[in-house]
């Protein structure tokens, strides 16, 4: 299999653990060009990595050689990077989130299906092994089926954090700590156990921060087989915590905190899965993380352009939580139907 052509748009604090990720993968991956508009960010790109910068992104869809682009540029810049990748005939790996707004969401996924693209998004939590452990568990019936799940992002940023222009505003990001932070684990969530039905749900900005989108927010959910649950996210949770997903199932429960999963029967068998901590980033740290679930993310999006299937996180998925999201912070206290 020839080695995939890839370009990197965008250098900020989200390309660090995509460019460990490639340098691990380049026995399969050419990574030919990196761009970002600011001449110090190529600099220190450059200087960090030793990738090949280039200063015109026009450079970078006009290469025959470049198969797909990683858009990790700000949210509301997405829809018209993709165009411009469609137009190209260029592959994407997005970072979350789609985009700023459920209708810009749901614009640059039909592009990119109308346009014969393979769209991959980078929601890598999927990839923990703890996590596809979990996720082979329910698929067999170990557990049974659920009655109840909790999802939990309890993660610490600073104020500082939200002084960089753009950040935690709607024009940029498209809110607050759903849309950026806790939609891994909402991602997570429902690529274990689907999609809920209805959800009330709240959302608030604390006197913790100053920022325009919400650092806390909390919601109930029911699911189609009359599972309960509930979710909670802050960036308020000092020092800051591993996600957590609990599953109180009709055999059993488990417990994914982070890397680490905990599988109690009721039929006596217990199962414990330790994978070696690579980090979180739920501290004032956002890329306090190893790039390993990176790795398997990018290669699993390669593999399947060279095979011709779908990525095991497609744009599709990720409009699933993207209206989950959008019906908690429309909610207010009201019942909402997804």
């Amino acid at each position: 299999m020839k080695k995939l052509g890839v370009a990197i748009i965008g250098l900020g604090m989200a390309s660090r653990p995509h460019a460990h990720a490639l340098l691990a993968l380049r026995d399969q991956i050419e990574t030919l060009h990196a761009f970002s508009p600011s001449a110090g960010r190529r600099a220190a790109f450059a200087e960090a990595h030793g990738l090949p910068i280039v200063d015109n992104i026009e450079t970078i869809f006009n290469d025959p050689r470049v198969d797909a682009v990683l858009v990790l540029t700000p949210p509301h810049t997405h829809l018209e990077l993709v165009q411009m990748a469609v137009a190209a005939g260029k592959h994407v790996l997005l970072e979350k989130p789609l985009d700023i707004s459920i209708s810009r969401a749901e614009q640059l996924v039909a592009d990119a299906e109308a346009g014969g693209i393979t769209l991959g998004v980078v929601l890598q939590n999927r990839f923990r092994p703890a996590a596809q452990a979990l996720k082979k568990m329910l698929s067999e019936g170990t557990l049974g089926q659920v009655v109840h799940v909790s999802a939990r992002t309890n993660y610490w940023r600073p104020q500082s954090y939200y002084e960089e222009p753009g950040r935690g505003t709607f024009a940029r990001d498209g809110g607050g700590v759903l849309l950026t932070q806790a939609i891994h684990n909402l991602d997570l969530m429902i690529s274990l156990i689907g999609t809920p039905e209805t959800v009330t749900g709240y959302a608030a900005t604390s006197p913790v921060h100053v920022m325009e989108g919400e650092d806390v927010a909390a919601a109930t959910v029911r699911f189609g087989n009359g599972a309960l649950g509930s979710i909670t996210a802050t960036t308020c949770a000092f020092p800051g915590q591993a996600d957590v997903i609990e599953l109180i199932c009709d055999r059993g429960s488990a417990t994914l905190i982070g890397t680490q999963l905990t599988v109690r029967l009721q039929n006596g068998t217990n199962f414990d899965f330790a994978d070696k901590d690579s980090g979180s980033g739920s501290g004032v740290d956002p890329m306090g993380f190893s790039s390993q679930d990176h790795q398997a993310l990018i290669l699993d999006f390669a593999n399947a352009i060279a095979f011709g299937r779908m990525p095991a996180v497609t744009g599709r998925d990720v409009l699933a939580v993207h209206h989950l999201i959008a019906a908690i912070l429309k909610s207010c206290g009201q019942s909402v139907q997804l």
